[in-house]
């Protein structure tokens, strides 16, 4: 990505990604900032970050995505990134029941720390591994509907449904700022609008604005 482009976005949205360890965050982030799958991933120690640039309703949109450390642990260090997270993408590995029978857990932090308007999109991560299931399609999806959830099953191995995750997260959120659920001027949307974009040529040179920080946390 050109540097001019890494500057040409209208939107930043805050993402985090929560789940038990193991079940696949760090993967599910690098299949979607990289498109590769990670193999032999270690674990997170409190939290790594990452971005990317996709277009939502023809507008360049950043998104800021946290990936959170799962051991219990590092809880209290990955709760302050709850606040102001404008999505959520609440991770099980579909081969491990315990992880899924956790998520209540990680709902109700979810639903504590961030604010009601945050878009939380659950994901059964390594449905690759269909002869290791041990969470099946329809009892996760029933948790989904029955809490008001976005539900994909995922691969990061493949990249089974990680672009949709993200894009569906990224999507809804733009349908709430549009719709007027998301107020852009409180400081936990999880959302900043970019008002300059790019700044016009300077003797004869295209040159980038310069970009301070602007990480949401």
């Amino acid at each position: 990505m050109s540097s001019s482009t890494s500057h040409n976005y209208n939107f930043i949205f805050k993402f985090i990604i929560i789940g038990d360890m193991g079940v696949g965050k760090s993967c599910l982030l690098h299949q979607f900032t990289e498109k590769k799958f990670m193999a032999n991933c270690p674990h997170t120690i409190g939290v790594e970050f990452g971005t990317r640039i996709v277009e939502v309703a023809d507008k360049k949109v950043k998104l800021q995505i946290w990936d959170t450390a799962g051991q219990e642990r590092f809880r209290a260090v990955t709760r302050s990134y709850y606040r102001g997270a404008a999505g959520t993408l609440m991770v099980y590995d579909t081969t491990r029941r315990s992880t899924f029978n956790h998520l209540s857990s990680w709902l109700t932090d979810t639903r504590n720390l961030t604010n009601p308007s945050t878009v939380i999109i659950m994901c059964g991560n390594k449905s690759d591994l269909e002869t290791m299931r041990e969470v099946t399609y329809d009892e996760a999806k029933q948790f989904a509907d029955d809490n008001g959830l976005y539900f994909f099953e995922t691969s990061a191995m493949s990249g089974q449904n990680v672009e949709e995750a993200f894009i569906e997260t990224a999507r809804i959120i733009y349908q709430n700022i549009q719709e007027g659920r998301l107020d852009l001027n409180a400081s936990e949307s999880g959302v900043q609008r970019r008002t300059n974009v790019l700044s016009g040529p300077i003797n004869g040179k295209n040159t980038d604005m310069k970009e301070n920080c602007q990480c949401i946390v």
